[in-house]
């Protein structure tokens, strides 16, 4: 499984792991990556958004967690047990098959005694225990299995030492002076050091079991086999309850929905309800490029598609949960951010890890995000929305929104005027983004719709009309002679973003501006069919090089399809974007037009969220084609 390599990129490493083809597991707290090899290339303790434990993934002497045969380095199969976040990848050697299952341990609540300061949601049944827990079965013949654990702390600049403990051979401590992360290894196979990896070695017979724990100050991890397995057991049932809970179509999509929603569970940090737009940094837009960034943080953007999805699928105690880490933010910040980070953190200062080449030679690797201080008017009409659609799916608003609301309505209404950064966070000139514009008109529209609900009816009519006068000069400047509408006031661009007209209701459906801005995205906005946000050589982002297509927009497009009646289309697109997902029905941020590689960070809670979207969008009118076809022709009354 390694990545072609086209005589133009000859300088990437031919045993570079294919981004899509990699493993996600989630315990809600951290989040790990593993490759086909059946090696953890990315870890951070004791936070998704903290410094990575195993590194690999952005350079080779970063850390990796490797449990495989001895002679062969490619698996026969992998998958998730079905309905949980649990990968198993089968090995077949020349002399035998051996089975390895990887897990984030799940378990129940564990504060009963001290209440956990970090947790700021409602308390469930279940926690993470701060175990990485992986088993090994050999199931028919022998195979002789190597285990390498080498984390190295910081970004791969700070190598662990290992020693044993009173439980000889079987368990290692390890740690790095200065750190208050502290590993400890704990497993039947027997234990020996060379610098900082912890190995291990052993011939499997038919019927033989063992099992590796890494632990992390969480639960007491198991010290025999038969309790490794019943927290395994433990960990699967949780996730198919979890996935029970939701509503899914009797369909053959049905399985992408249910991974997309396992995986937006993965990347929600449960203590506060965030969710981060991806559990990496630096994941190449283009290999080779510097578009790379650190998306393991919370942009308020996602809160609207986030919530519809969620609440789409039946999960509204995980949608309340983001709602209420949003809620929380706009309580305690006057001035909106577009992002945070996973615990409310305002503060996510951009930096560069240069000891780091980058995956696949791709470099900057950036830690923080500097477009957490951009101006991004988008951002009231995200939140109005989200609170709009809640208000309706819980058929209640708690006593701390109007204050908010207020708050968020008047920002839109005092900026509206003034150019921004746009939704894509370009970092060149600020201009009067079309999309921008719309989104505050939903920050005052909702507005006005979510007073008039609460009776406050001197505000509704006051909303009303300003997002009258800010709809009319969109319509009066962003629209070029076709009709279409353009990436910003007097460009003649075309731009993903203005997808979300149709989506956000700026104009019904049926609007021929609405049908066509959807068809001339659809047919000049494309590589392949697939969409991309915008032409870099029309727009000034700041940056040089190309860029794949965005996952989302293409997720988008398939709704927005929907919405103007071309069903046939959108469900041709939505099937090919279907089967561009990896191996494990998860997806990076872009697709490369040419190969089908993802790019970009990985997995994105965006393109899922986009995914739900998209795929229930057609779903639904699949359902009214099947109904028309029922019903047969109209007959003729005599």
């Amino acid at each position: 499984m390694t990545l072609k390599i086209s005589p133009s990129s000859s300088h990437h490493d031919v045993r570079t792991v294919p981004i899509g083809d990699y493993g996600f597991l989630s315990d809600g707290e951290t989040t790990a990556l593993v490759s086909p090899g059946g090696s953890v290339d990315w870890m951070c303790l004791p936070r998704l958004d903290s410094a990575s434990v195993f590194g690999s993934i952005l350079g080779r002497h970063a850390g990796s967690f490797r449990i495989a045969p001895a002679d062969v380095s490619v698996p026969a199969a992998r998958r998730y047990l079905p309905g949980t976040m649990i990968l198993e990848t089968s090995w077949g050697t020349a002399t035998g098959w051996i089975i390895v299952r990887d897990v984030l341990v799940m378990g129940p609540w564990r504060h009963e005694a001290e209440v956990d300061r970090e947790h700021r949601r409602t308390p469930t049944d279940y926690d993470a225990e701060r175990v990485l827990l992986r088993t090994v079965r050999c199931v028919s013949g022998e195979v002789q299995v190597v285990m390498e654990c080498e984390p190295v702390l910081d970004y791969g600049r700070k190598a662990v030492r290992w020693a044993h403990t009173d439980k000889g051979y079987h368990q290692a401590h390890g740690q790095v002076e200065g750190s208050d992360i502290e590993l400890t290894l704990t497993t039947d196979l027997r234990l020996g050091f060379e610098g900082g990896q912890a190995g291990a070695r052993t011939l499997l017979k038919e019927g033989d079991v063992r099992f590796v724990a890494l632990s992390w100050g969480g639960r007491t991890p198991p010290e025999d086999y038969a309790d490794a397995y019943a927290r395994m057991v433990w960990t699967a049932h949780h996730w198919q309850h979890w996935l029970a809970r939701g509503t899914f179509p009797d369909h053959p999509w049905r399985t992408y929905l249910q991974r997309s929603a396992l995986t937006l569970k993965g990347l929600t940090y449960a203590p506060t309800g965030a969710i981060a737009a991806a559990a990496t940094t630096s994941l190449p837009e283009t290999l080779g490029g510097e578009r790379n960034y650190d998306y393991r943080y919370s942009w308020i953007r996602d809160a609207t598609f986030a919530l519809w999805g969620l609440y789409s699928l039946g999960f509204d105690w995980e949608a309340l949960d983001f709602f209420s880490f949003i809620a929380d933010l706009a309580e305690r910040d006057a001035d909106l951010q577009i992002m945070y980070g996973i615990g409310g953190e305002r503060d996510l200062k951009e930096y560069q890890l240069d000891h780091l080449p980058g995956y696949a030679n791709s470099r900057p690797v950036r830690v923080g995000n500097a477009a957490y201080a951009q101006r991004q008017h988008d951002v009231w009409g995200a939140l109005l929305d989200s609170v709009y659609l809640h208000s309706k799916s819980a058929d209640h608003l708690d006593n701390r929104i109007w204050p908010i609301l207020g708050n968020q309505v008047n920002a839109a209404l005092k900026h509206w005027r003034e150019p921004d950064a746009g939704i894509w966070e370009v970092r060149g000139e600020l201009q009067h983004f079309t999309s921008s514009k719309i989104m505050c008109w939903v920050a005052v529209d909702r507005g006005a719709r979510l007073a008039s609900m609460i009776g406050q009816d001197a505000e509704a009519a006051q909303w009303e009309l300003a997002a009258e006068e800010i709809k009319q000069d969109i319509l009066a400047n962003g629209l070029d002679e076709r009709g279409v509408f353009t990436q910003y006031y007097g460009s003649t661009a075309l731009d993903a973003s203005l997808l979300l007209a149709v989506l956000v209701r700026f104009l019904p459906p049926d609007d021929p501006r609405i049908r066509a801005t959807v068809l001339a995205i659809a047919d000049e906005l494309t590589e392949s069919g697939l969409v991309l946000r915008y032409r870099p050589e029309e727009t000034d982002d700041g940056f040089s090089g190309e860029e794949g297509s965005f996952t989302i927009c293409s997720f988008w497009l398939v709704s927005a399809l929907c919405e103007i009646g071309e069903y046939h289309r959108a469900r041709k697109l939505c099937a090919k974007l279907l089967s561009f997902a990896g191996p494990l029905e998860l997806y990076a941020e872009e697709i490369d037009t040419h190969s089908g590689h993802h790019l970009g960070n990985f997995p994105q809670a965006f393109t899922h969220l986009a995914l739900i979207n998209a795929v229930q969008h057609v779903i639904a009118l699949e359902k009214l084609e099947e109904q028309a076809a029922d019903a047969g022709p109209p007959v003729a009354k005599p």
